[in-house]
């Protein structure tokens, strides 16, 4: 059996890549690249001798019968994106899926991602952290989608268009309410720009719109520790565990934003995620 290789690119400066995702690139017998041209920037400026061929939306299912068929001849295939971590807002999921079930190994090499920059730049809590994606362009499906979150308490982290970078801001100050957020704009490069203020502040700042590939962070659902009853923090508590949280994430999470001791959400977080 063959392996696919799932290797993380730079996100702007090219100095972010690793050594072991170089050698991948310059072993692997095919390479496929979301945009050939800015994958070819990254090989050339590192001297890597590598031919990328393209795969994207519209062609994913002929180049994944071209990695079966490699994969099947027990040789390897790497699969990069235009940036940072693949299958990020990327395509790729039906190519792992596809290689995964016909019983190839699938090997990450771990790297960018501006997920995890605008994250730790943002000031706000990392973890528990939900990823949103790029929000839906129509305007209720957009607005279905943030309704849908606004009671959770773990930060939000989404992509967007800088052309609509401004109007996000605005349906997310309607949906959520007042909350602190960050803008995070062309992460690692020339421009890099991080702000922070209230949803209303950046969206009166970016009225006009903004250059580059954006990244929002928000803060969770505030809670209030006079307001939650034991019963309320122990249902908190019990989603939390359910979306896959560790006892340690729930109890950050959590305590700051109740009045509970850490030590005791941590302590009911470890029997609920024990309870089936």
């Amino acid at each position: 059996m063959g392996t696919l290789f799932v290797v993380a690119t730079p996100i702007g400066n090219l100095e972010d890549v690793t050594l072991r995702a170089l050698r991948v690139l310059g072993e692997v017998d095919l390479l496929f690249a979301e945009d050939t041209r800015r994958t070819r920037i990254l090989l050339v400026r590192h001297n890597v001798n590598a031919r990328p061929l393209s795969l994207h939306a519209h062609n994913e299912a002929r180049r994944i019968a071209q990695a079966l068929e490699t994969l099947r001849a027990d040789r390897s295939v790497a699969l990069v994106s235009d940036a940072g971590t693949p299958l990020v807002s990327d395509p790729g999921e039906r190519l792992v899926a596809a290689a995964r079930d016909a019983g190839h190994r699938v090997e990450s090499i771990p790297g960018p991602s501006a997920v995890l920059a605008a994250l730790t730049a943002s000031g706000l809590p990392v973890t528990p952290f939900t990823f949103l994606g790029f929000p839906p362009r129509k305007r209720a499906a957009r607005k279905a989608l943030l309704e849908g979150v606004r009671q959770r308490l773990e930060t939000l982290v989404l992509f967007e268009s800088p052309r609509r970078l401004a109007g996000t801001l605005c349906a997310l100050r309607d949906a959520l309410g007042e909350r602190r957020a960050c803008v995070a704009r062309e992460l690692t490069k020339v421009h890099e720009e991080v702000v922070t203020g209230t949803l209303g502040e950046l969206a009166e700042r970016f009225a006009e719109g903004a250059r580059g590939e954006v990244t929002i962070v928000v803060e969770g659902a505030p809670g209030h520790a006079a307001e939650l009853s034991a019963g309320e923090l122990d249902s908190a508590i019990r989603a939390l565990a359910r979306s896959g949280h560790s006892a340690r994430e729930i109890a950050a999470a959590l305590a700051p934003r109740t009045g509970v001791s850490k030590r005791d959400v941590y302590a009911r977080a470890v029997v609920a995620r024990e309870r089936p």
